[in-house]
C-alpha cells in the first residue's frame, strides 16, 4: 500500500477514525490494498502513525459499506469482488441508467446541456493525465450530471445508494487503460443523444455502456483466478 501523508487540511476539520477511514478506503478502491488481504490494526496504526481506536473504527465503517469482511480466526479481510456481486449491482444499476438517459432526453435544460458537455471534456483531460483517481471522479461527475438532469429525486437517491459499491467497479474497469477510447466515444454517444432528445438511442446506448463494463470486470476477474 502505497501510503501518503495526510491532508493537514482535511485532518483539521476530520475526525481522525474519518481521516483513517477515508484512507483506508480509498487504497481498497483503487487495489493498494488487494482483494484477500488482512488488514492487521497494528501494522496500520504503525503505517498511518495513529493509534488503534481509529483503525478499529474505520475498520468497523468499512465493513458496513461491504468492502471488509470479517473472518474467524483471521480477522478484517478486504472483501473480494465476485461476478455474482458484480452482477447483482450492475443488474439495477442497467435499469437506472438507461431510465436517467430517458429521461434526461425529456427534462434535460440549456445549463445542464453545457455541463454534460463539460463532464465529457473533463473525463477526456483526466484520460490523459494518467490519474485513476481523479478519471473515476470525471467519470462519476458526468453520470450525476445526467441524473439530475432528470430532477427525479428518488433516481437520485436510489442510484446514490449504490454509488459506493459502484466506484469500486468502475475503479476496476478503468485501471484497464484499453477501455479509455470506448468510454471516450461511449460517453459523447450518450450525451449526443441526450442532447438531441433521442430517448430510444440514449437509453440503448447506457444499455450497452454498462453491459460493456461488466463483460471487462468479468474478464479481468477471470484472468485474476488463472
Amino acid at each position: 500500500m502505497a501510503y501518503q501523508e495526510f491532508d493537514a487540511k482535511v485532518e483539521e476539520f476530520l475526525p481522525l477514525r474519518d481521516v483513517v477511514f477515508k484512507k483506508l478506503r480509498r487504497a481498497i478502491l483503487l487495489e493498494e490494498l488487494q482483494a484477500g488481504e488482512r488488514l492487521t490494526e497494528i501494522h496500520l496504526a504503525d503505517k498511518l502513525g495513529v493509534s488503534r481506536t481509529p483503525i478499529r473504527e474505520a475498520i468497523r465503517k468499512l465493513e458496513l459499506e461491504g468492502l471488509v469482511t470479517m473472518m474467524p480466526r483471521r480477522g478484517a479481510i478486504v472483501t473480494k469482488i465476485s461476478e455474482k456481486s458484480l452482477k447483482d449491482v450492475l443488474e439495477v444499476r442497467r435499469v437506472l441508467d438507461m431510465l436517467s438517459a430517458e429521461l434526461a432526453c425529456e427534462r434535460i435544460d440549456k445549463e445542464k446541456k453545457a455541463a454534460l458537455k463539460t463532464a465529457c471534456e473533463d473525463f477526456e483531460a483526466a484520460i490523459k493525465s494518467g490519474d485513476l483517481h481523479d478519471i473515476a471522479q470525471k467519470d462519476v461527475a458526468l453520470h450525476n450530471i445526467i441524473v439530475e438532469a432528470t430532477g427525479n429525486v428518488v433516481l437520485l437517491q436510489m442510484l446514490n445508494n449504490l454509488a459506493e459499491q459502484m466506484y469500486r467497479y468502475r475503479v476496476k474497469y478503468l485501471k484497464d487503460d484499453c477501455q479509455y477510447e470506448t468510454l471516450v466515444k461511449e460517453h459523447r454517444a450518450i450525451y449526443e443523444s441526450i442532447v438531441s432528445g433521442d430517448r430510444e438511442t440514449a437509453s440503448r446506448l447506457a444499455r450497452e455502456h454498462i453491459d460493456n463494463q461488466e463483460k471487462a470486470i468479468i474478464s479481468q476477474l477471470r484472468a485474476e483466478t488463472v
